[in-house]
Order: C-alpha cells, then structure tokens, then sequence
C-alpha cells in the first residue's frame, strides 16, 4: 500500500509533465506553508480516512458520516464538505474544467460526480498515486518512445493498483486523474482523454482479476 501525507517536490524534468492541470492542484495547494490555512493538509486527513475505510474488514458503508468518524478528532461534517461536494474548496476537477484543454475538459467531465464521497475517492486516488508519479516521471527521459514510455506509466498504475487494491477498485475502477493526464501529453494528441480513462481503466480492472 502507498500512501502520501506529504508531496515529494515537483518534478523538473521531462517537459510538459509539471504543468498538467492535476499537477498544478496538487503543487499550489501542497505547496502552502501556512500552518492554519493549509487546505492540502485538511484535505489529506480525510483521503487517509477514506483510504482506511476501504480497507477495513468487514467493510462499513462508504458514508460522509463514517469518513468523518474514521477521521477521528480531527473530522466534522462542515471541514469534510469544505473538502468534498459540490460547493468544497479547491475541486480536483475544477481545475480540469479550468484549464481549458480539449483533454482536459474530456477527462473532467468523466470526473463530474454528484456524490461527494465519490469525488472524495478520486481526489483519495490521485494523493495514493503521486509519490509513483513523481518517482516514474524521474525515469523518463526525452529519448524514449511514446510506445516505451506508455508501458512505464501503465506498469506503475499496475503496480498501485495490487499494492491498493481496494482503492483503485473503488468508483468502477476509474484510474487517478493525474495518470489519465500524462498518458494524453505522452501521446500528445493523438490519444483523446476520454480513451486514455478507459485504457487505463481497463489496466486497473485486468490487474484486480488477478490473484
């Protein structure tokens, strides 16, 4: 199992990789300092709870209230709907919305959700993911082919997914936005965001069927 309580820093080599919509939400609000106002802190304390909950046994209901409980002293329904929800504080998808992008409003709009809590797993898997994005985006070097560096990204969302399996399970298996991201820019047009969620869907789904 991988988890991210803290970030590693951005990444500063292969190019186009450190300003995906995905990547510049988790760096500016990663990136704050303040230890009053950190909104990336607040909103890890209940990725962590919700992470948690997919991993107990027997499993709970996957509820607002019962995310909140895991959360313990530090989760209350006002601080949880600041982080997840329609009206929640710096939205995941948002900033896909955002950016603009043909990509990028393609993959958001596979991440609209009208439940919180599952808005709250997708955020949840993104936070799970990104120390194996930032380690294979250090691997990736502008010699390689679209082909080879494909076959790294989907081996490390392989990887996850038996190392979280309850996680990536979760929401019909949809795969961390982040990933869906940089296989559109390493195919660089040629590979729709709406066909980059569902091969690497479909990478999730192969690796669950094994035991």
């Amino acid at each position: 199992m991988t988890t991210a309580s803290t970030v590693p820093p951005a990444f500063e080599g292969f190019e186009g990789f450190d300003e995906t919509a995905v990547s510049r939400w988790v760096e500016r609000l990663s990136g704050n300092t303040s230890p009053r106002r950190n909104h990336w802190r607040t909103k890890s304390i209940y990725y962590q709870a919700a992470l948690d909950l997919l991993e107990s046994t027997p499993r709970p209901a996957l509820t607002w209230k019962n995310i909140v409980a895991a959360a313990g002293d530090r989760g209350c329904r006002s601080t949880f709907y600041e982080v997840a929800g329609a009206h929640a504080r710096h939205r995941m998808v948002d900033e896909l919305i955002n950016d603009g992008g043909s990509d990028a409003i393609q993959i958001a709009l596979r991440y609209l959700r009208s439940d919180p809590v599952e808005q709250l797993i997708d955020e949840t898997k993104i936070w799970s993911f990104w120390p194996r994005r930032q380690h294979l985006l250090r691997t990736l070097t502008t010699g390689m082919s679209p082909e080879v560096m494909e076959a790294e990204l989907i081996a490390s969302v392989a990887g996850w997914t038996r190392e979280n399996r309850a996680l990536a399970a979760a929401v019909d298996a949809t795969p961390p936005a982040c990933a869906v991201e940089d296989l559109t820019l390493i195919h660089r047009g040629r590979l729709s965001g709406t066909q980059a969620v569902v091969r690497l869907t479909d990478v999730i789904r192969e690796n669950l069927s094994r035991h």
